[in-house]
């Protein structure tokens, strides 16, 4: 699977160890950011989501301190279902019931194990569509009439 990863200075370590841990399964692109600086959480979820939107990733993962401010961002992207998880459930949920292809996750909220744990959950599950179908069109069909 191609995996689009990024963080802002505040989910800088926690991507780094991310990207170890999926290395060996997964294709990863880091969009950055590449240090503890300070950088803008919108430019980096930008970057992952357009490459999710344009098929060079299947799946994003966008980080910062919280996982607020990147979902929020992710979820201003026209095709972008961004899911900020912190619990096992939600984040196989989100892909069964939701169809999301992109994970938020906050780095001062859980900690590593949590999120490398949601992340697997997250990338095995799969979308049920049917009911859920019907609700991710519906979705869908919203940002059509209000672009």
């Amino acid at each position: 699977m191609k995996i689009g990863i990024s963080s802002d200075h505040g989910g800088f370590q926690l991507k780094e160890d991310l990207k170890k841990f999926l290395a060996d399964k997964h294709q990863i692109t880091d969009f950055g950011c590449d240090s503890l600086d300070s950088v803008d959480y919108p430019d980096y979820a930008l970057y992952v989501c357009k490459a999710l939107i344009e098929k060079r990733v299947d799946i994003g993962i966008v980080i910062c301190s919280t996982g607020i401010g990147v979902s929020i961002m992710a979820n201003k992207v026209k095709g972008v279902r961004c899911a900020l998880v912190t619990t096992e459930f939600q984040a196989e949920m989100t892909r069964r019931h939701n169809d999301s292809n992109c994970l938020a996750l906050g780095a001062k909220i859980n900690t590593l194990e949590e999120a490398k744990k949601f992340t697997e959950l997250f990338l095995s599950a799969k979308f049920e569509g049917g009911r859920h179908e019907m609700r991710v069109n519906k979705i869908k069909c919203y940002e059509e009439e209000n672009l």
